[in-house]
């Protein structure tokens, strides 16, 4: 019997220890005994605006990036940004991505984090809709409607930008505060007049004769999404934070010269068969690095949602971009 049960705890103990809802090992390659493990705590949202972070994952590109620098990865997925502000906040991850009013959101609240890398941009990717028989024609005719959106997400800024260009604020509309999962079901319904929400949901309900576009970014919103660290995390791990931002210049190298193939690796995790994923990929540019555009943009979000009172308090753009990781894989690569 003691033979059998030694035998047992050889087996069970040989195990892999497994993290994350996708299962990746909690053992880093190559970790000897003694060693404190180190462990990158990712908060994932599920949606192609992210989609090189989702090809970095499906290719295996962030755990072998990983991997040289003796980390492992937990991968936890939720539905908007603030869910992930809040999953930070409570100390359940170390990074997160999204876009990027919920970025400035959790900064403007004291969260010590810091914007390391851009993930991508994409004016159509983000959208107000109606239903397709609709009489709504105009973003004007939204004043006293029931507009659903996730309070907090980058869906919240595009509707304060489109109702100030027709002298309306959010004050004129009735806001609605719901994720993106529950829009569609509340449009479709007749619980909401209409919707503002990001793809794959925007090629989705289009694609299928649910809804139709009333207005998109096009012109009035960049739509950066962006990717980032606390702040001491970032500055005791660098080569985690350059580990990451490689995985995903390796993902855009994937998604520049074959996106068929990125399309085929990422449809499933966001829902859509792989047609739709290779529409979709269309409407977003796929980079890490932070331009000066891309800086100007976030901080015009930035000032706008300050002023339109979204925010309650400023954010010093300073010490809130940090591009001296994306600077030394740069140099690193040269």
């Amino acid at each position: 019997m003691k033979k059998i049960i030694s035998i047992l705890l050889v087996v069970v103990l040989s195990l892999p220890v497994l993290a994350g809802c996708k299962g990746e090992e909690a053992k880093t390659e190559g970790s000897t005994a003694g060693q404190e493990e180190r462990v990158l705590r990712i908060a994932a949202q599920p949606y192609p605006l992210y989609t090189p972070v989702y090809v970095a994952y499906e290719k295996g590109y962030l755990k072998e990036e990983l991997d040289k620098v003796g980390v492992s990865f937990d991968w936890q997925e939720f539905q908007s940004g603030p869910l992930v502000n809040e999953a930070v906040a409570a100390g359940e991850a170390d990074m997160g991505f999204m876009a990027d009013l919920p970025a400035i959101l959790a900064k403007s609240t004291g969260q010590p984090i810091e914007i390391v890398s851009n993930v991508a941009y994409g004016e159509k990717g983000l959208a107000v809709l109606v239903k397709s028989d609709s009489s709504i024609k105009s973003v004007a005719e939204l004043k006293g409607k029931k507009v659903a959106y996730a309070t907090g997400s980058y869906a919240q800024h595009l509707l304060a930008l489109l109702l100030d260009q027709e002298g309306l604020s959010l004050d004129d509309v009735e806001s609605i505060n719901l994720g993106a999962g529950d829009q569609p079901a509340a449009l479709a319904n007749g619980e909401v007049d209409a919707i503002v929400i990001w793809e794959q949901y925007i090629s989705k309900l289009t694609s299928d004769g649910t809804a139709k576009v009333l207005a998109d970014g096009t012109g009035i919103k960049r739509g950066n999404m962006v990717t980032y660290f606390l702040t001491d995390y970032a500055k005791a791990n660098p080569d985690v934070v350059e580990a990451y931002i490689k995985a995903l210049n390796r993902a855009d190298e994937l998604l520049a010269s074959d996106p068929d193939e990125a399309a085929k690796l990422t449809a499933e995790d966001f829902g859509v068969d792989t047609e739709l994923m290779r529409k979709i990929i269309d409407n977003f540019s796929y980079s890490t690095e932070l331009t000066a555009e891309d800086i100007e943009e976030i901080t015009k979000v930035k000032d706008f949602s300050l002023e339109a009172g979204i925010i309650a308090s400023d954010v010093d753009m300073n010490q809130f971009i940090n591009t001296q990781y994306l600077e030394a894989v740069k140099n690193e690569e040269k």
